[in-house]
């Protein structure tokens, strides 16, 4: 880890690697983590003078990552694609009516961010596994098993046994970008990489996938940037 000086003081990670050719500098568009690849070989003071080099740049990219923005009453937060805004219910039950997302009674404020992430977890696992499903009885493919986190370096996953995992945010992205993630990862369970036959496997299951793959490029960090935890939101993940 090394610490680049400055107002804000930039933590940037380390790593060496054993297939780079030269230095690389990432910032995650989706938590602003900064990672400086270098070779094995390199000096190290090489690598930092690399990143004095780099300052600049380095900083103009962090401030393009959204801040994090705590969920509660009054905020506006992204559902299927569009913004709606938290608002204090009278019912029991969450719902959305119109362009509001309406929450039970929270005399204390402490209990808002947890139930409105219960009910998008809900939502997502309602929308998901059925799209999963549909996929894969098109290519006649069986799936072990469905999972949901909130993992932060990728949307979804498939392993070899066919078990799938998704990241429950999928449902504040517009639906069909929800379901091109569950195309790409159905589309795993034919072809374990991202070659050729596996991007024309995607498109047989969704012809206009690039469209919503661009729109998760361009969107992702704001449906990382909610934070539904009580811990500061810098700390959120």
């Amino acid at each position: 880890m090394a610490i680049l000086q400055g107002t804000p003081e930039i933590a940037v990670v380390l790593r060496r690697s054993g297939q780079a050719r030269r230095l690389s500098l990432r910032v995650s568009g989706l938590d602003g983590r900064v990672t400086l690849t270098l070779p094995k070989s390199l000096r190290l003071q090489d690598a930092l003078e690399f990143l004095q080099e780099r300052e600049s740049w380095l900083r103009a990219a962090v401030t393009r990552v959204p801040e994090m923005s705590p969920v509660g009453i009054g905020q506006e937060i992204m559902l299927h694609g569009k913004i709606v805004r938290i608002t204090q219910g009278t019912g029991p039950r969450l719902g959305v009516e119109g362009a509001q997302l309406l929450v039970p009674p929270d005399p204390t404020g402490t209990r808002t961010a947890l139930r409105v992430a219960t009910y998008l977890k809900a939502s997502a696992r309602a929308a998901l596994v059925p799209a999963s499903e549909r996929y894969a009885a098109a290519l006649g493919r069986p799936i072990g098993a469905i999972a949901l986190r909130d993992t932060r370096s990728r949307w979804g996953s498939c392993t070899a046994q066919g078990r799938l995992m998704y990241s429950w945010r999928l449902i504040m992205a517009p639906p069909e970008v929800l379901h091109y993630v569950a195309a790409h990862e159905v589309a795993h369970l034919e072809h374990m990489d991202h070659s050729r036959n596996f991007w024309a496997c995607v498109a047989q299951l969704m012809p206009e996938y690039k469209q919503h793959r661009h729109w998760l490029r361009d969107n992702g960090a704001l449906l990382h940037s909610y934070c539904f935890t009580s811990r500061p939101c810098a700390d959120n993940g």
